[in-house]
């Protein structure tokens, strides 16, 4: 089957939109990436997903407004990569742009919250459309994320040793494969939310820049920096960082006014810019590390990046100076797997499996879930 997945992250660059083509359900699943594509937001638009992330207040009128105006640049977004395609995508697969995430708190459920209504894309795109992954999760208990740990398992597992696929967008997510020759190997699959990604790092370069530039290229600013330790020591005793899985995150914790926080607590050690980025890089880098440290039964033997953080050259080489001697830190890039429309093809999947085949997409070890769900609800066009 054709499917187009579509995802804007805790980041908001833009819209990843991956056009695959997917057959067998999940042992014998397979994969073939037709066509990747980010398409930018309007900058109007991204500020103002950025402001509401960042606790802007909007009345009912002005939600229900952002919410159509993501959801018609999403559905652009599946019209835009099938150009020039003369076989049609049947599925779209739309996680939407997530605006607020609230982890459970026993007894509480959790909530989040994806903008860019599934309705729409199918009404405008007429094709039929699966979004709202978490909610299922979030209704048996879970954490509604991370939700692409399945998919990770049946992609790219390895029979004899075991993996890391640690995603580094806005937020980093985590999913340790053990050797896929292990007794009962699914059950032993853990994952979760490493802490920020890109997030910090990206804002305090627009801040440094005064909005000029979104990110530091290939991590070139952080390198001429030095990381300062007594800071990032400080940082890691963020509650969060000591909470075992399954857990979540997102820019409520992670966000501009943690960043703002940080800032002020770095004053005394008047750091240069460089400085200021090395520090919020490194963060990014233990509380991955740490975390592999505190909640995996070993060492992996290889660490799998993807997300935009996996082109941060300074970043990848800290992890690697950090890391156990002997794990080997590569891309998913290195397997044949794009690591930048990785999540976009997860999602292709997971409406597949909703769809076509019925099979719960969420781990429930990972997720915190009660049970095994079929993620998304799913809209038909009128045509």
């Amino acid at each position: 089957m054709r499917v187009i997945g579509l995802i804007s992250g805790t980041s908001v660059d833009g819209i990843d939109t991956a056009l695959v083509e997917i057959r067998g359900t999940t042992n014998d699943l397979e994969i073939d990436l037709i066509k990747g594509e980010t398409y930018p937001y309007p900058q109007a638009l991204r500020e103002q997903i950025l402001a509401v992330c960042a606790g802007e207040k909007l009345d009912m009128s002005e939600l229900t407004d952002l919410d159509d105006a993501i959801a018609a640049q999403f559905a652009q977004a599946a019209v835009k990569i099938e150009q020039g395609e003369s076989i049609k995508a049947e599925l779209i697969g739309s996680h939407g742009q997530t605006v607020f995430h609230r982890p459970p708190n026993r007894p509480s459920l959790g909530y989040s919250l994806q903008l860019g209504r599934g309705e729409v894309i199918a009404q405008q795109t007429k094709r039929l459309t699966v979004s709202q992954f978490r909610q299922a999760d979030l209704a048996a208990g879970g954490q509604g994320a991370p939700l692409v740990s399945k998919i990770d398992a049946y992609l790219l597992s390895h029979l004899d040793h075991s993996r890391c696929i640690q995603n580094i967008g806005g937020i980093g997510n985590v999913t340790y494969l053990p050797p896929r020759q292990t007794v009962n190997w699914e059950a032993k699959i853990i994952g979760w939310d490493t802490g920020p990604g890109n997030v910090l790092i990206d804002l305090a370069v627009m801040q440094l820049t005064q909005g000029q530039q979104h990110y530091d290229q290939d991590g070139k600013w952080s390198a001429q920096g030095t990381p300062c330790q007594p800071l990032i020591e400080q940082w890691l005793k963020e509650d969060f960082f000591q909470e075992s899985p399954p857990k979540s995150t997102g820019r409520e914790l992670f966000g501009l006014a943690y960043l703002e926080q940080c800032k002020l607590q770095a004053e005394q050690y008047q750091l240069s810019s460089a400085d200021w980025l090395a520090t919020l890089t490194e963060l990014t880098v233990q509380s991955i590390v740490t975390s592999y440290q505190a909640f995996l039964p070993e060492s992996p033997h290889q660490v799998l990046l993807c997300g935009g953080g996996s082109h941060n050259t300074y970043l990848k080489n800290r992890l690697k100076q950090r890391l156990a001697p002997k794990t080997q830190v590569i891309t998913t890039d290195d397997l044949g797997f794009n690591a930048d429309y990785k999540e976009a093809i997860a999602f292709a999947v997971l409406a597949y499996w909703r769809f076509a085949v019925a099979v719960p997409g969420n781990l429930p070890q990972v997720t915190g879930a009660h049970q095994p769900m079929l993620l998304g609800q799913i809209h038909l066009p009128v045509i």
